[in-house]
Parts: C-alpha cells; structure tokens; sequence
C-alpha cells in the first residue's frame, strides 16, 4: 500500500485548514508563502484550487500541497519536433493547435518527508501518480489530456519532473529563453501526456 493512501487525509484547502499551514515547510520559500499567503486568495478569485494530504491522526501536520488550474498547450508555439509529438496520438479528426491541459502552478512536499521512501516509491513520487491518476479517473468532470508544469530549473526538481514521466516542451534553455525572450531561464516547462495511463495506448 502507498503512504498517503494509509496514513493520510485529501482535502481541498479550506479557511478551516488555513492556519494549519503556518508550520508548513517544504525547503522553498516562494513556495512556502504562497501556500501560507496566496493559496486561500487565488481560490477566491478562481484562479486556482489547492489540495493538501495531511496525517490521519493530526490535520495540523500537512505532508504535501499542490495548486492545479486549468490550462491548455497550443502547439503553433512549439518547436516543429514538439509539436508533432504532442499531436502524434491525438486522433486526426481531434488534431487542432490546443489541447486541454492541468497546470500543476505549485507542488510542495513537507521536508520532513524528503526522500521518505515507501514500498520502493517516494512520497513525492506518490503524490504524482495521485494528480495524475485523478485526472484519468471517469469521475473528472472535464477533459484534461495533458499535465504541464512551469518547474523550478533545478536539478533536483527538473529530476523529479523527468523521474515521473515529464518531458521538456522545449528542448533546451536557450530555445525556451529566445521564446519568453528572457535571458535568465529561472523555470522551465514540462509536460505529461496522460493517454500514456491508458493500457490500451
């Protein structure tokens, strides 16, 4: 059995659960405030919802939270290689130049929990194949072929990314700068294609 599914409770972050978030702590600032100051706000403003896993026995000790909104990828904005392979499964009949997209805008792991391994399998590692599960579950209430994240361009979490089946929309930083023309690439966009869960792909 997974950790979260054993020790854990899913929710969607609430005013009630709010002030539980002041001992969060994922080992990143930004995303540490956001959580604490802006998560609540862009709920409100439909900017965005956030969810949390916290421990069964104490709703105050968060294990992880990540903010999910709706996106799309437009493919005339890709290069010619990414294009064609975000197209390459996607019925001929169905092919336009966007396709509907989740965007994971934040995803935090509670440090504590860093490298936690269960069954053979991280606890982050865990909380993707949650996210990605849920938004092939029948009950989703819209379609959703893609997961796109805009990720830290840092190693460890670039490696995350990759480790969970993520793949760079643009194949270096040079080319991912020269499109947002911005000289210093902080973050770099990646994406999952979700027909890959379906064993009959």
């Amino acid at each position: 059995m997974s950790y979260l599914g054993d020790n854990t409770t899913f929710k969607l972050l609430n005013e009630d659960l709010r002030h539980h978030i002041k001992d969060f702590d994922c080992g990143n600032d930004d995303l540490n405030e956001f959580f604490r100051e802006d998560s609540i706000k862009y709920s409100e403003q439909l900017l965005g919802k956030t969810y949390c896993f916290h421990l069964d026995n104490d709703e105050s000790k968060m294990v992880a939270l990540f903010t999910v909104s709706n996106d799309s990828i437009k493919t005339q904005h890709l290069p010619n290689s990414r294009a064609k392979s975000v197209k390459k499964k996607i019925p001929r009949e169905k092919q336009s130049s966007s396709f509907p997209s989740v965007l994971i805008g934040r995803l935090g792991l509670h440090k504590e929990f860093h490298g936690v391994v269960n069954n053979e399998k991280s606890i982050g590692d865990e909380v993707m194949d949650f996210i990605k599960a849920w938004f092939v579950d029948p009950s989703n209430k819209t379609g959703c072929r893609f997961i796109v994240v805009d990720a830290y361009n840092q190693e460890k979490v670039i490696n995350y990314y990759s480790r969970n089946g993520f793949k760079m929309l643009f194949s270096s930083e040079e080319q991912e700068g020269e499109y947002f023309e911005r000289e210093e690439v902080r973050t770099r966009l990646m994406m999952f294609d979700l027909i890959t869960l379906n064993p009959t792909e």
